[in-house]
């Protein structure tokens, strides 16, 4: 326990403070820019992080929206609850989740239609020979064959989008104070821990599919997504009276609009 009293203290000093909530969407564009420009410029040697099966892409990176609602919805109930009291106000805080669903579903069901409707079906990689037989993915997949259209990044919105979600929420921690000796600050310790992991494997993979993975502009349109879907929410939409809000804080109105103004 002491051991993840002393990691819950370092991600408190780290992932709450002000200046990583407003200097982290910077430094996700300015990585993926970085990254981008090495992989075309001077690509990396292939690594077990470049193979698509590694096990943090194939157990975490496809199920990121999974793992983000199902650390954030018990943290959001659980800190929203024990500083208001109010059930009703954690639900409509908790409906931020519903909100990051939808959109993750609208963004995902985009790119899917942007790549069918700018792809054709070749026999291979190197783009030989149309196969005008097959007229989407699946069955150009399922022929053999090798579908080419513009494919956004889907890894690269998602995990810009989770990682800025997590912290936002974690901005609650600055007025969450508990007994040690209760059970729900060993509650609240284990998720802070838990989706402090989560947001540097987030932002690791966000890493590894800039220097790895899709060409400079499907990654540029997928950060962008990611970046206006949380400026939109967070920025936008839940600074009104009309929407989930943000999480609890002290002037955090406020505060949130001076951060966004300077």
């Amino acid at each position: 326990m002491e051991h993840l009293e002393c990691c819950a203290r370092l991600l408190r000093r780290t992932l709450v403070h002000a200046a990583v909530r407003r200097y982290l969407p910077w430094a996700l564009a300015a990585c993926m820019l970085a990254g981008s420009l090495l992989k075309e410029l001077s690509p990396l040697p292939e690594s077990y992080l470049s193979n698509k099966r590694n096990v943090f892409n194939v157990y975490f990176v496809k199920l990121a929206w999974a793992w983000t609602f199902c650390l954030l919805l018990p943290f959001i109930a659980l800190t929203n609850y024990h500083l208001t009291g109010k059930a009703g106000l954690v639900l409509r805080r908790l409906s931020t989740l519903l909100v990051g669903t939808a959109i993750w579903y609208v963004c995902t069901a985009l790119f899917s239609n942007i790549e069918h409707y700018t792809g054709s079906c070749y026999q291979s990689p190197s783009l030989d020979g149309v196969r005008k037989e097959h007229q989407n993915k699946q069955q150009c997949h399922g022929g053999g064959g090798f579908w080419h259209g513009f494919d956004i990044s889907g890894h690269s919105f998602l995990l810009t989008f989770c990682a800025l979600m997590i912290v936002e929420e974690m901005a609650v921690l600055h007025e969450v104070k508990t007994d040690r000796s209760h059970c729900l600050h060993t509650a609240i310790t284990s998720l802070v821990v838990a989706l402090g992991c989560l947001t540097f494997i987030w932002v690791c993979m966000f890493l590894c599919t800039a220097v790895y993975f899709h060409n400079l502009t499907q990654k540029v349109f997928g950060t962008l997504f990611g970046l206006l879907s949380w400026y939109g929410t967070y920025g936008f939409w839940y600074l009104k009276a009309f929407s989930p809000g943000l999480p609890p804080q002290s002037s955090s109105l406020n505060l949130k609009r001076d951060s966004y103004k300077e």
